[in-house]
């Protein structure tokens, strides 16, 4: 009696054996119709009666006497028990049932276009059910595109990992020449260009030479036992590292007083076109400044993300004037007012809108019946609105023009840019530079290679990986890309790591005039940049608030996905 309750076990056997219960249940109850005295479902006798056309049942015995094309349920045994085809056969069925061995769950039904569709165990007993739900995915889904050459990627990466059918060793062990002669390379911003095949890659020392020179970047403050990157959610690695200037303020005073200066020798380079770009880390956001010429920009720029009300409010009261790209009023972007009239302005502007849009009311003649918000209940609300978007990729901010010289004074005076307490109490800011500047200490990104076994269909394979991490800058990146290309036959993979608040980098800033644009980056010719990587990063960028992710190369073509 138990048994003839759908969902019931008395003696609480597994998910399996209840399931192996219904099917027997289920083929005893289907024996007692002959073939094609199965009445038709309810949906389906109302259809055909209405005249409506209908697709036909899936083809019976979908287990695994049935067609090649079907799959087999993966959540038909949540055990470790061999299948149904395993287990010692039984006799027949009646009514010339087919045998145990041959029988299994009823799988996911082909849909009309032949695709077979996941779903859930719990509802196989009702499948012409329009409730029961389905599951599917596709990497397909994923932006993706295929080109000869990789869009222009400004986040900041913080980990490389490359597999190849072909080994990496020629990117380990480097002489002592081979490593010297890349230093210089790089300090020199000498160009290495290569052939698009390369027969051994171990042998060739330009090839070594100039992997060594993209591995470098310029850093300040340098702290060889702390990590200075990442800063933001960095609390956890750098808890109970010394840190000597925690609680001296004469200590922090000299660092804050050193970092000034680097970081003004930073803003000159940039100005004269001396450096391309170069990023600010604090412990609370991240700050991309990049050169007149670069992302289609005629004008020095800065991208902030995140930031806070409190960061935006500070910017309005020095004066600041920024916009919120990815913010957008009354069809125009949002811009911090420059001066107390314009203020003025917007307030007022801003109460028109609010008479408007309770003149609804008067029309309707209820206004009095209904309580209208005070001015400081819409003081709150949208100041609500702006502290909802703090943190968030939607809050990055964009400085144009002169008014980076303005950040540049103000971050050098801003307390609150140097945390007051925790792990990272009275440690300036992070500057990565891809070229050297005052006060800057020369780093290297770590590289190894690894050789595995990989599965194939034939047995084991030899696979082949090679890892970089570190604070991968957006052309450090496109350079390993051009070695990879010529070391590794234009065949290989590519996983990127992205540092999550770099990634709205990507967004699209006002496009240049192209005849102006064309001048500016001739000036940017000595900017210590590759030419293909410069002419990458002078494009506008197409990724928006994503960043790369996933890069194949298959005969010389990329394919990448976001």
């Amino acid at each position: 009696m138990a048994l003839s309750v759908p969902g019931y076990s008395p003696s609480f056997k597994k998910p399996p054996e209840t399931l192996r219960l219904r099917r027997k249940r289920g083929r005893s109850l289907g024996a007692a119709w002959a073939p094609g005295e199965r009445p038709e479902p309810a949906p389906r006798r109302a259809a055909l009666a209405a005249g409506l056309p209908l697709r036909p049942f899936p083809a019976a015995g979908r287990g695994r006497g049935g067609p090649a094309g079907a799959r087999r349920n993966p959540f038909a045994r949540l055990d470790n028990r061999p299948p149904a085809a395993a287990e010692p056969p039984e006799s027949p069925e009646p009514h010339g049932g087919p045998p145990r061995g041959q029988q299994e769950a009823p799988g996911p039904f082909l849909d009309s276009d032949q695709e077979n569709g996941l779903q859930w165990e719990g509802n196989i007993a009702a499948p012409d059910s329009p409730q029961t739900p389905r599951v599917s995915f596709s990497e397909s889904d994923l932006p993706s595109s295929e080109s000869a050459e990789l869009p222009a990627d400004w986040s900041i990466k913080t980990r490389l990992l490359f597999t190849s059918s072909h080994p990496f060793t020629w990117a380990e062990h480097l002489k002592a020449q081979e490593e010297a002669q890349g230093l210089v390379q790089h300090c020199r911003a000498t160009e290495v260009t290569l052939p698009p095949s390369i027969q051994d890659p171990k042998l060739c020392t330009k090839l070594r030479c100039a992997f060594q020179q993209s591995l470098v970047y310029w850093l300040h403050p340098a702290t060889p036992w702390l990590p200075l990157f990442p800063r933001i959610g960095a609390e956890r690695k750098m808890a109970g590292k010394n840190s000597p200037w925690a609680t001296d303020e004469e200590l922090q005073h000299v660092l804050m007083s050193d970092w000034s200066v680097s970081f003004t020798s930073l803003y000159n380079l940039l100005k004269t076109k001396l450096c391309p770009y170069f990023y600010v880390c604090t412990y609370q956001f991240t700050i991309l400044f990049r050169a007149a010429g670069l992302a289609g920009s005629d004008v020095l720029t800065a991208l902030i993300s995140p930031t806070t009300r409190g960061i935006r409010e500070a910017m309005k009261n020095e004066g600041i004037e920024f916009s919120l790209p990815l913010i957008k009023e009354n069809g125009r972007q949002k811009k911090a007012p420059e001066a107390s009239s314009e203020h003025e302005e917007v307030q007022a502007i801003s109460d028109e809108d609010e008479d408007e849009s309770f003149s609804w009311l008067e029309e309707m003649g209820v206004q009095d019946k209904i309580k209208k918000p005070d001015r400081l209940s819409i003081k709150l609300r949208k100041e609500k609105r702006e502290v909802q978007m703090d943190h968030r990729p939607e809050s990055v901010v964009l400085v144009k023009g002169m008014n980076t010289l303005t950040l540049l004074n103000f971050l050098i005076n801003c307390k609150s840019l140097v945390a007051s307490s925790g792990p990272q109490a009275g440690l300036p800011p992070t500057l990565l530079s891809p070229v050297a500047f005052r006060g800057s200490t020369m780093q290297m990104l770590k590289a190894r290679s690894v050789n595995v076994k990989a599965q194939a269909h034939a047995g084991y394979k030899d696979q082949f990986s090679l890892e970089i991490t570190g604070p991968v800058l957006p052309h450090c990146l496109h350079s390993v890309m051009m070695l990879l290309r010529s070391a590794q036959s234009g065949s290989f993979t590519a996983g990127l790591y992205t540092h999550e608040p770099t990634a709205v980098f990507n967004i699209n800033p006002p496009v240049a005039n192209g005849q102006l644009k064309e001048v500016i980056h001739e000036e940017l010719a000595n900017c210590g940049l590759h030419p293909k990587t410069l002419n990458l990063l002078s494009q506008v960028p197409l990724l928006g608030k994503s960043s790369l992710r996933h890069v194949e190369m298959n005969d010389y073509i990329y394919n990448w996905r976001s």
